[in-house]
């Protein structure tokens, strides 16, 4: 086996999305890292000191000197650490989808030598590593786990957007398939987390932590979703309730809003598939995805009905909805429920308009068929939906807004980020 010093390893990092740039940056700052992904684009978008997620900023990259990207297996073979970091989507049944993981898996067991280390990040279901993962490493490597190979699991925490809570000043939950192993990763982890480490007791411990963190953010906001429609049939400001509430010491701060990205909005369903699969059919958590998943619905259904008390022909209506991203000043893209809002009134026959300055409109061509209107007409919409809160929207103000409508337009505010009385709607 290969020396287990940390400050020898030769890492590559699996996949260079908003998990594995920031990872393989922090990681080159103490020792040679190779990047791999299967996107050439990406590839040399990087080499070229461009990150389209917007998580590394150009001199970062520049300063990341020890840093080499490649889309070639060949290019990561002498290397001993595999960080996986790829997406763990779901399918259009709501069910895992491992399929990016396993060809991750294939891609390095390819290069698998005697005493390497493959750790994933990957968010999955308890057991998915050594159920799934290793599997695939045996099968294309002809190597034997725990003898001639070894793994890890540390959860990414990764907020895309968030300038706050970065890479180094979160915690990080580490483990290993042996107690040298869980040693090794937890002392490789250490080398680059200022916030310090949490060893696991297991991998399959690791990997229940980091699911069950965005479940019970998914379950809070759906009860705050559901608090919402019941406060709106009864003509109660939420937000001011919220804020009532809010004034007890340990009265926790959720509010109510579109459930989306890569996360909060997939995660349970990681979770939910192993327990039915052993024989538990899940009631609270999948009740708490159900609501959030409607919740686009409610919002378009609101709109829709307030439009037509204000005498506004819905068949003909136009409407602006401002943004596009899973969450504000982000251009991702994955899983956002505002495509839900969309869809739902165009089945009205609206005219639907969207606009996002962070989003590639490439990319919302590609995701789900939308041509983006880069400057929305002054005086042309019956509603408009602020479903992102970027700080270009908010610093418009409320009148700007409006103008963006005819006399009379409805204003939706989903994430209330505007002043109360501002608004017709808002959750």
């Amino acid at each position: 086996m290969t020396a287990s010093n940390p400050e020898t390893r030769r890492i590559a990092v699996i996949g260079l999305g908003y998990v594995g740039l920031p990872l393989a940056v922090a990681f080159s700052r103490v020792g040679p890292v190779v990047g791999f992904d299967i996107n050439p684009t990406r590839i040399e978008e990087l080499r070229h000191g461009l990150d389209t997620t917007l998580e590394v900023e150009p001199d970062e990259l520049a300063a990341a000197g020890q840093l080499s990207f490649t889309s070639d297996p060949a290019g990561i073979a002498e290397c001993d650490t595999y960080i996986v970091t790829v997406p763990t989507p779901i399918t259009a049944n709501k069910r895992p989808d491992l399929t990016p993981l396993r060809r991750a898996s294939e891609t390095v067991g390819g290069v698998l030598k005697p005493g390497d280390l493959v750790i994933f990040e990957s968010t999955v279901y308890p057991g998915c590593t050594e159920e799934d993962c290793v599997p695939v490493l045996e099968r294309v490597s002809g190597l034997r786990f725990n003898t001639d190979f070894f793994a890890g699991y540390s959860p990414e925490r990764i907020n895309p957007g968030d300038k706050t809570h970065r890479l180094e000043n979160i915690c990080k939950v580490t483990s290993g398939s042996t107690p040298e192993m869980a040693e090794l990763v937890d002392a490789l982890y250490a080398r680059i987390i200022e916030a310090g480490t949490h060893k696991a007791e297991s991998i399959r411990v690791a990997e229940a932590a980091k699911v069950i963190e965005n479940t019970q953010r998914d379950l809070n906001i759906a009860l705050a979703n559901e608090l919402a429609i019941i406060f709106g049939r009864m003509g109660l400001d939420t937000q001011a309730v919220l804020r009532a509430a809010g004034t007890k010491w340990n009265f926790l701060p959720f509010r109510p809003g579109l459930v989306g990205g890569h996360c909060i909005g997939v995660d349970p369903y990681y979770l939910t598939h192993k327990a039915e699969a052993l024989g538990y059919h899940p009631q609270i958590i999948l009740a708490g995805r159900r609501l959030n998943d409607g919740m686009g619905g409610h919002v378009a259904t609101q709109l829709v009905k307030h439009m037509t008390r204000k005498g506004i022909n819905v068949g003909q209506a136009r409407v602006l909805v401002m943004g596009l991203s899973f969450k504000e000043n982000c251009p991702d893209l994955r899983n956002t429920r505002v495509v839900d809002v969309i869809d739902e009134l165009k089945s009205y026959g609206i005219a639907v308009d969207v606009h996002d300055p962070h989003v590639d409109p490439k990319a919302a061509q590609a995701e789900y068929g939308l041509t983006l209107t880069t400057e929305p007409a002054k005086g042309a919409y019956d509603g408009i939906v602020l479903a992102v809160a970027h700080d270009e929207f908010v610093q418009l103000g409320p009148d700007e807004i409006r103008a963006l409508g005819k006399p009379g337009n409805v204003l939706y505010d989903v994430k209330s980020c505007l002043p109360r009385e501002a608004s017709d709607l808002r959750l």
